[in-house]
């Protein structure tokens, strides 16, 4: 794997950046689907929202045992042909005046589950084919590329839906998985020892658990990255919604305003290495916390254009936080955990932080209901301020980097 390492990452790279392609603009369509076609609520909308990450509560933790224990590249490549197989059911029952939004919360439950064991894939297999020593610049890379197409992906996907309809751009999302799919099927199997019998699985989740939880300084990364997330449910639950009718954008002007958060994800990942490096990264996280509610703060505000301006440039403040606290973090738990356990790390903290996504879209889509979308996110502020206030409560306010930590601090998995 060593000597063809360099290759295996670039291909590995080109599948997940064709793949996310697709899922920027299809995160622009699916909600405007349910809008503009179905005329959807306040609560479905979040509904809609929540179901598209809710696997993270139900199979989260059992996923890491699953990755260690099965062929990791035929598993993400079955994971894209349920991806593109859901999204391409949604155009057919279009077609034949089919549609509900039940079949789009049945869509997202199916890519939500896909999404979990792919991504606890994706991240435990980038490990195996770099260095310690390129991990955060892997990482901030893989961020970077991310970002820009969360800036291009919605603001395209705004352009197609205003030209083809909501429901024709959905095909785009289905395609990207399908390049993915092909794509992944040229990477070799990640080659790991197994031993003759495998642990019971409760035993296993049990232990990568005990040790992303007991760890001084990963389990308060793990609670900060919690808050983050729970915001980010909210605004994935109400953006479209706040954009659409309150601040009556047309669907190309949401598709740019929604790329803010490509803008602030690229600025955070080609800064991360040189802000931790002046800053260190235990009190990078810090700074990113508060950077991050900051933002979250700003996207409320105003009406009209001042509600543009608003929503975009809070969009990419908030957005450069979480994406700094997400390189750092992601990088520490790569190299400081143990490899046999690092499937079962990332299916833990997934669990715990995207877990959140979906209870913060179910709440959002309930309290925008009664009090509307505008406060809904004011509120969600507080929920924000959680991500550096968590931090500041653990060891790490005492670091300045987060590998200053001593491991023998650290609580054994035994225990």
């Amino acid at each position: 794997m060593a000597g063809e390492g360099a290759g295996v990452f670039w291909r590995w790279w080109t599948a997940g950046t064709t793949s996310a392609a697709g899922s920027a603009v299809g995160a622009v369509a699916l909600p405007l689907t349910a809008l503009t076609v179905l005329d959807a609520s306040a609560f479905e909308m979040g509904v809609i929202a929540a179901a598209g990450y809710v696997a993270w509560i139900v199979i989260g933790l059992p996923a890491g045992v699953m990755v260690q224990r099965l062929p990791m590249r035929r598993v993400q490549i079955c994971a894209d042909l349920a991806r593109a197989a859901a999204l391409g059911s949604i155009p057919a029952a279009w077609w034949w005046d089919r549609l509900t939004v039940a079949q789009l919360v049945i869509v997202a439950l199916v890519i939500s589950f896909a999404d979990v064991v792919f991504d606890v894939a994706n991240s435990t297999f980038l490990p195996s084919i770099v260095s310690k020593e390129q991990l955060q610049s892997r990482n901030s890379l893989t961020s970077g590329t991310h970002a820009t197409t969360q800036l291009g992906g919605p603001s395209a996907g705004g352009l197609v839906v205003q030209v083809l309809g909501a429901v024709p751009t959905l095909l785009v999302d289905a395609a990207g998985y399908l390049v993915s799919a092909v794509l992944l099927r040229t990477l070799p199997e990640r080659r790991v020892p197994a031993p003759d019998q495998w642990p019971p699985v409760r035993a296993m989740i049990r232990e990568g658990r005990r040790f992303v939880v007991r760890h001084p300084v990963m389990g308060p990364c793990m609670w900060a990255a919690t808050a983050a997330n729970t915001v980010c449910g909210a605004q994935h639950a109400l953006y479209a919604l706040y954009l659409v009718r309150e601040l009556h954008a047309a669907p190309g002007l949401v598709g740019l305003l929604l790329a803010a958060d490509g803008i602030g994800s690229l600025i955070g990942a080609a800064l991360t290495s040189r802000i931790t490096a002046r800053l260190g990264t235990a009190r990078a996280l810090v700074v990113a916390g508060f950077f991050a509610a900051a933002g979250a703060l700003v996207v409320p505000l105003g009406t009209g254009w001042q509600g543009y301006v608003a929503f975009a440039v809070g969009n990419v403040v908030f957005s450069v936080g979480v994406v700094v606290l997400s390189v750092v973090t992601r990088t520490y738990r790569q190299i400081t955990s143990p490899p046999e356990l690092l499937p079962r790390v990332m299916a833990t903290v997934r669990f715990a932080s995207w877990g959140a996504i979906p209870v913060g879209g179910l709440v959002a889509g309930a309290l925008a209901g009664a009090f509307g979308a505008r406060t809904t996110l004011l509120i969600f502020v507080l929920a924000a301020l959680c991500i550096p206030l968590v931090l500041l409560a653990s060891p790490v306010r005492h670091l300045r980097d987060l590998t200053d930590h001593q491991p023998s601090e650290a609580t054994p998995l035994s225990a």
